[in-house]
């Protein structure tokens, strides 16, 4: 078969090759892979900044936003042929720590977790691959290639379980919430927080196109500009740029008894004492909280599944804007301006 795989560490090594058959003890669920989301992850791994090989191997299978048919159920998995399963990306440490030990994998507490496409575990970017039945997520079938979103629609999930958990540390009634980043992340909070039934804001640099419309069409207010300009304290913010002007800008900016979910991972930027002290004394005296969500664990695959049934298909249809074939990996990589989602499509629906 063909997989699209990297030396990990080593920039220029990706390439889509021939792969051997995954193995039998990676799982008795065989899947045939139907689209694999691309996010900045993989652009990373393929640069050469991250990313661990299984052990005893030099190459990795890319990979972790999947959607796949079941070839091969297995012999008590509970799937059948044809079903449309997404693999779950991160599996506990084998210690474990205590939370891997009940099942909260997203928050291992010593590091020693694996990741498909990522760390320790091939990925999903091939024409085959094979899971333990209790990772694989099965999609409502008219959702479609759409099921490719599940798994960043998990953590946006998982960030919205966070928010709720903290306001409950006090009598907190959110009306509004604010998105920064009209990315495929913040486009699904989005989606999830106006499901709830709450005032929508998105934030994001671009002043037109598709994401602003995309923001408009659920009933949502879109903003171009600064988060010191919007004109209101949100109840919430969901951060899912990583830019530090914008964390910075929302923590001063949130509303008093507010909470600040980062999911956005950024990189470089210089805060001083004095600037750092300024954006701790705005949380402390208006009792706001900032709290950090990464990853997902079943509850959230689950939650985060309903959601997208939930959904408008054809709003959901207009976060993938590019599909691009297997051996064209190297272009779904490949930031374009009008980009929100890209996915690489090996099979059809």
């Amino acid at each position: 078969m063909k997989a699209i795989t990297v030396e990990p560490k080593k920039p220029g090594t990706a390439r889509f090759e021939d792969f051997p058959e995954p193995d039998a003890l990676e799982g008795p669920v065989l899947v045939e892979a139907v689209a694999v989301g691309v996010c900045g992850t993989d652009v990373e791994i393929v640069e050469g900044k991250y990313g661990w090989a299984p052990p005893g191997q030099k190459r990795l299978v890319l990979g972790h936003e999947s959607l796949g048919r079941v070839i091969d159920p297995g012999p008590s998995s509970g799937l059948k042929q044809g079903d449309l399963v997404v693999g779950i990306v991160r599996r506990p440490d084998p210690v474990p720590c205590p939370n891997c030990a009940v099942g909260e994998w997203d928050m291992c507490r010593n590091g020693l977790y694996t990741e498909r496409g990522i760390k320790e575990i091939h990925g999903f970017m091939s024409e085959r691959w094979r899971i333990e039945p209790e990772y694989a997520v099965k999609v409502d079938p008219s959702l479609g290639i759409l099921g490719v979103l599940l798994e960043p629609t998990t953590v946006v999930t998982k960030a919205l379980e966070q928010v709720a958990a903290i306001g409950r540390r006090s009598f907190w009634e959110p009306r509004t919430v604010l998105v920064t980043g009209a990315g495929p992340i913040g486009l699904l909070a989005a989606l999830s927080v106006k499901l709830y039934g709450l005032e929508v804001h998105v934030l994001d640099r671009v002043e037109t196109g598709t994401k602003p419309d995309l923001v408009r069409a659920l009933g949502a207010t879109y903003h171009s500009g600064s988060v010191a300009d919007i004109g209101f304290e949100p109840d919430a913010i969901i951060e899912c740029t990583g830019v530090g002007q914008v964390i910075s800008d929302s923590i001063q900016k949130i509303g008093a008894n507010g909470i600040v979910c980062l999911t956005g991972v950024g990189h470089g930027g210089v805060v001083t004492s004095a600037a750092l002290a300024d954006v701790a004394a705005a949380a402390v005296l208006r009792n706001n909280v900032i709290v950090g969500s990464v990853n997902a664990n079943k509850r959230h695959w689950y939650r985060a599944g309903q959601t997208l049934a939930r959904a408008d298909r054809s709003w959901l249809a207009k976060l993938i804007t590019r599909r691009e074939k297997p051996e064209n990996f190297l272009g779904a990589l490949e930031r374009k301006p009008d980009d929100i989602k890209v996915v690489i499509q090996f099979s059809g629906v």
